[in-house]
């Protein structure tokens, strides 16, 4: 029987699973066997996988998180790493890869399909920002998520005169805190793309204080910065030379309580954002992209993504893919900034 491969790189995100299962079902049409190799590009690398079939995959449409694994492994980092996974691509005379993830580990894939791996792209953030799609499972999930946590701290901010800062994921584009933030009602949005003024936040709460509403929801993207600042950093570089982010909730919401006066707590919603079940609509883009990627296997387009654009399904270049980010819309950011105040 005719063998193909499925790994998932970079950060988790709920809907991978729903793919996984996607694609296992699909190419069991075929028949083809599909070996999941563990933890994203290690797995491959020191062979490790285990072999998915409907047993290994029953149940698995509504959890979170990846049966297989993940990491930020980057295989052209140590020498002898690319040779050892073309080896074992070889070992087992894989008919085809599918890779499952961001601009990172996509932007690996690219590379090896220009070395001659027959590869075939699964687009993965849940930062919603890979260029060539307009969404990317996780993503909705992640706004629903973040939604009801501003929600949550609508009571307590109303309840306790407060003005509540929620750092929501965001490295480079802002998508999850804006719509977030629109969908949870927050007063204040702060994103990546539009550096942050510190007065003009400051004097939206005070303008709501001063008609009566003495409580404000800040929403602020783990990568947006201050006007003529650096980004907020908490930890050393990953394999692909990215620093982990994090603290610009604590930094604004300090500054908003010495400039205003008001009481200000800060939540970093973190990691919440990530786990638990994937939402219907991202169970079924996630679904689509699995079906369609072993269909590009078996029309031998490799060297390709799956991509949603408007309803459609269809497939583009990974060098599409992994070009450039899809930042927020200036337009968008400015229907938010009507509900500021």
């Amino acid at each position: 029987m005719e063998q193909i491969g499925i790994l998932t790189g970079g950060g988790d995100c709920p809907g991978l699973n729903p793919v996984i299962r996607a694609v296992v079902k699909r190419a069991f049409i075929e028949p083809w066997q599909v070996l999941g190799f563990r933890n994203g590009w290690r797995g491959i690398i020191d062979d490790e996988f285990i072999i998915l079939d409907e047993k290994s995959v029953s149940g698995i449409l509504p959890k979170g998180g990846t049966i297989l694994g993940t990491s930020r492994t980057n295989p052209y980092k140590n020498a002898g790493d690319t040779e050892k996974l073309k080896s074992n691509f070889q070992k087992h005379n894989l008919k085809a890869l599918i890779v499952v993830g961001g601009e990172d580990t996509l932007g690996v894939a690219h590379r090896l399909s220009q070395e001659g791996l027959p590869i075939v792209g699964i687009p993965k953030t849940i930062d919603n920002d890979l260029s060539a799609t307009d969404y990317t499972f996780g993503f909705d999930t992640a706004v629903n998520i973040a939604m009801e946590c501003i929600d949550r701290l609508h009571t307590t901010a109303e309840s306790h005169n407060r003005v509540m800062v929620a750092e929501i994921m965001g490295r480079h584009a802002g998508w999850i805190a804006l719509e977030a933030g629109l969908a949870g009602g927050a007063d204040v949005i702060l994103i990546p793309e539009v550096p942050i003024d510190i007065d003009q936040v400051c004097k939206i709460i005070k303008s709501r204080h001063a008609k009566g509403k003495t409580f404000s929801i800040v929403a602020v993207a783990e990568g947006a910065k201050l006007k003529q600042a650096e980004e907020i950093v908490e930890t050393k570089l990953d394999e692909f030379g990215h620093v982990r982010l994090g603290g610009i909730g604590q930094v604004i919401g300090a500054l908003i309580e010495k400039k205003t006066g008001y009481e200000t707590r800060v939540t970093v919603l973190g990691h919440i954002q990530r786990g638990g079940s994937p939402t219907a609509f991202d169970r079924v883009l996630g679904t689509r992209f699995g079906v369609r990627a072993v269909d590009l296997v078996k029309e031998k387009k490799f060297g390709r993504m799956v991509s949603l654009r408007g309803r459609q399904i269809i497939d583009v270049p990974l060098s599409e893919a992994v070009k450039e980010l899809k930042l927020v819309d200036k337009d968008l950011y400015q229907v938010a900034q009507i509900f500021f105040g």
